[in-house]
């Protein structure tokens, strides 16, 4: 696969790099592990196989040996030889075809999965990029024009599905299976401006009007934000008496308030301490929510329990499991 546009940040990414953080190595990888998860599922990878990861405006990518791809996320109007492609779906790709994306019509990222996953060395046991110390993905660094991806081989079930999608398609350029990922599976970006979170750990440590601020007020995502957090623009929120604290761990989804008030919300790229005070926790359902907004788009927090939270992120993991059996039967 040759990159002719490299995009406005298309990196490759796997579930993260973990084991690491106590020598300062923070754990990276997806913004938005459920898409990556079916993408992979879509192709017959394993979950952790790295992806393509597309921010908001995406590459063009010409594609040298046959494929089956697939593309989840936000819609970044893809298009294979000039025609418009659907997502949560597998999709062979011809020898010598172009896949171009467009400006993102909705969400934020996208992810492009090839069946084999992409060739890219493992670094402390993860492909993903960490673009600050140059280390991960491809040499460490966001794709570039005229760069060079290869992938590994593929699965018997991967095979079994290009060969059938090759056999539909004919003497066209690209073929799509005919179905595709059911609309309960996939995440409702347009419900993205409702976040569930719980208490943090130093939630009492702010004033009663900060705390009911937090759940009953809009924030905005500033254009400062990046893959380490997100910067919230809305009522500044306040400490109840000025306390100092030891910096200490903090976790994808971690809502930490510096002392100008706006909060924090803390992603894929996070460091690996914090020294603010956490008001919340994104609970893990929504962190693909997270990934999804855009600068300039609003929010607003939901407060849910530990408990709540828990069984909401196993209902998320059965939906996962019942997809994958169906993808699966489908080749039986």
């Amino acid at each position: 696969m040759k990159v002719v546009k490299s995009g406005m940040l298309t990196t490759v990414q796997d579930l993260g790099r973990f084991g690491y953080q106590k020598h300062g190595v923070i754990a990276s990888g997806v913004m938005d592990p459920e898409a990556h998860r079916i993408a992979n599922l879509l192709v017959g990878n394993n979950s952790n196989s790295p992806t393509l990861e597309i921010t908001l405006v995406g590459p063009e990518l010409e594609f040298q040996e046959d494929a089956l791809i697939s593309i989840c996320g936000g819609n970044s109007s893809p298009m294979i030889d000039g025609s418009p492609v659907g997502l949560w779906r597998p999709i062979y790709i011809k020898a010598g075809s172009e896949l171009r994306f467009g400006n993102i019509k909705e969400g934020c990222r996208s992810y492009l999965a090839v069946a084999g996953g992409y060739a890219v060395p493992e670094i402390m046991n993860s492909t993903s990029t960490y673009l600050r110390a140059g280390i991960g993905g491809y040499e460490g660094r966001a794709l570039q024009k005229n760069d060079l991806l290869s992938t590994l081989e593929m699965s018997e079930f991967s095979s079994s599905m290009l060969k059938e999608l090759k056999e539909y398609a004919g003497n066209v350029n690209w073929k799509a299976m005919d179905w595709y990922v059911a609309t309960e599976f996939i995440p409702k970006h347009a419900d993205s401006n409702q976040i569930r979170v719980m208490k943090g750990r130093e939630f009492d440590w702010f004033t009663k009007e900060s705390q009911t601020a937090l759940v009953s007020e809009a924030f905005s995502v500033d254009t400062k934000s990046d893959r380490m957090g997100y910067r919230l623009k809305g009522v500044p929120l306040k400490t109840a008496n000025k306390q100092n604290m030891i910096s200490e761990a903090v976790a994808f989804g971690t809502v930490q308030v510096p002392s100008e008030g706006n909060p924090i919300v803390l992603l894929a790229d996070r460091q690996t301490t914090g020294g603010y005070p956490k008001i919340a926790q994104v609970a893990s359902v929504d962190l693909p929510k997270m990934a999804q907004l855009k600068p300039g788009e609003k929010i607003k927090f939901t407060m849910i329990s530990h408990e709540d939270a828990q069984q909401l992120f196993l209902e998320r993991e059965r939906l996962i499991q019942q997809l994958a059996q169906g993808i699966k039967l489908k080749y039986r």
